[in-house]
């Protein structure tokens, strides 16, 4: 009985295995997903940044025909892969042009009108967009999204005034704007400012708060008082409207780039230099630059001089388009991904520079907010 058990189990077991290696065969193994693009790489949880960066040599020449292996980027001092770089010359550009209606440009306002004209036809190739808007009590869209001729047109059509400046909410609706702009277009912000402010939201909405918390003394307040109570109250403003401008330029990979009419004389008063500030923190922060020419006086008594002075404001104003052209010729967009976890709306600190430096001159925006 026991052997006759023994070879019935062992019948069983060789049964089962049989059995097994059949099912087996019938079962395909399983094989990796086919990927239809060999070079699509789908990646999880893992965000894309854009970087515009733009490259000239010593002479402010562009520097063309760069590659991704001629980047070095790290995220908050972490090394990062650089994906992707496309260069100038494939990347159509979207620029959004401001001009500053206040009466504190309108001295120089016809040659500023002049020679920006001429620039928007020497840096748009016929893919490239532009938007115009004016600096003044509200943002104002003069053209939208038109070529080169079209836009340069509708610059001459802008009038200078005596109204009060919203630079922030302007600055904020061309980011916004720029923001909805077709993919994989270069966007760049172009204002010509003294980054003054004395209407936007903010800035107004803190200074009736203010009024408003003083009460019935506001009445024994003399002007010199009252003025410096002002002032506070914008410049408390002044940090936020600030923060909330810059997360709109980086929100919308844009570059900002300014030219200053008020020239030296915005040292004069502490408002021109909060004005200039302004402008230089969104160029240093998003990789553009502040350009504060030094401009002759044209409304002296010598007419002779005014002319002079007029025509030598106009070469300096050509040439510092001129730079900027040679910029925007000399822009990049590197691409890569930052696999790391950050809150929402957190600043991640940027450094982008080249493996083999040279005399090279490299501007990269410093950061970017994280956003879904």
């Amino acid at each position: 009985m026991k052997r006759g058990l023994i070879k019935f189990n062992f019948g069983i077991i060789a049964l089962i295995f049989i059995c097994a290696f059949f099912v087996s065969a019938q079962t395909p193994t399983p094989t990796p997903a086919k990927v239809e693009d060999e070079g699509e790489v789908i990646r999880v949880n893992s965000r894309l940044v854009i970087v515009p960066v733009s490259v000239t040599d010593a002479s402010g020449q562009p520097v063309v025909n760069l590659t991704k292996d001629d980047f070095l980027v790290s995220e908050e001092n972490r090394p990062q892969t650089v994906e992707q770089v496309s260069n100038a010359e494939k990347v159509p550009l979207e620029i959004a042009l401001l001009f500053d209606v206040s009466a504190s440009t309108d001295a120089m306002f016809k040659f500023e009108q002049e020679t920006a004209a001429q620039f928007l036809r020497d840096v748009m190739r016929p893919d490239d967009r532009a938007t115009i808007f004016t600096i003044g009590a509200a943002p104002r869209v003069i053209q939208a999204s038109a070529t080169a001729e079209v836009s340069a047109e509708s610059i001459k059509t802008i009038q200078p005034t005596k109204q009060f400046t919203a630079f922030y909410d302007t600055v904020t609706a061309a980011a916004e704007h720029l923001r909805k702009a077709p993919q994989g277009r270069r966007k760049v912000v172009v204002v010509i400012s003294d980054g003054e402010d004395t209407n936007s939201v903010g800035i107004a909405r803190a200074i009736q708060d203010g009024y408003r918390s003083l009460g019935k003394k506001i009445d024994t307040l003399d002007s010199k008082s009252l003025y410096q109570f002002t002032v506070n109250k914008r410049n408390e403003a002044t940090a936020r409207e600030q923060n909330r401008v810059l997360q709109s330029l980086q929100n919308a990979d844009t570059v900002f780039y300014s030219i200053n009419p008020a020239g030296s004389s915005y040292q004069l008063n502490k408002i021109s230099q909060v004005g200039q500030a302004n402008l230089q923190k969104f160029a240093d922060e998003t990789g553009g630059a502040a350009y504060l020419p030094k401009f002759q006086p044209i409304d002296l008594k010598d007419q002779y001089q005014n002319a002079t002075n007029t025509r030598l404001n106009q070469e300096t104003l050509t040439k510092i388009f001129r730079q900027l052209a040679n910029e925007l010729q000399a822009q990049y967009l590197v691409q890569y991904y930052s696999e790391a976890e950050y809150p929402q709306n957190r600043y991640v600190n940027l450094n982008v520079r080249l493996r083999n430096p040279q005399n090279h001159r490299l501007r990269a925006r410093q950061g970017y907010y994280v956003k879904n």
